[in-house]
């Protein structure tokens, strides 16, 4: 199993359990809200870089 196979599986498992725990919109407030502040945290050369990047160079 590659790794980015494993991210996803792991990503599908979190937010299985998160809208478990969760209510609904609390559970997809987190799921994109967390990409998206990790987005908002690069540096604006780093954000050039990765839309950059086309999909499927993401993740190697």
């Amino acid at each position: 199993m590659s790794t980015r196979a494993k991210v996803a599986a792991g990503g599908v498992v979190a937010g299985v359990i998160l809208l478990w725990l969760l209510p609904f919109w609390a559970a997809l407030l987190v799921m994109v809200g967390v990409p998206v502040g990790a987005y908002l945290l690069l540096d604006p050369s780093q954000r050039r870089r990765l839309r950059g990047v086309s999909r499927k160079q993401l993740g190697r």
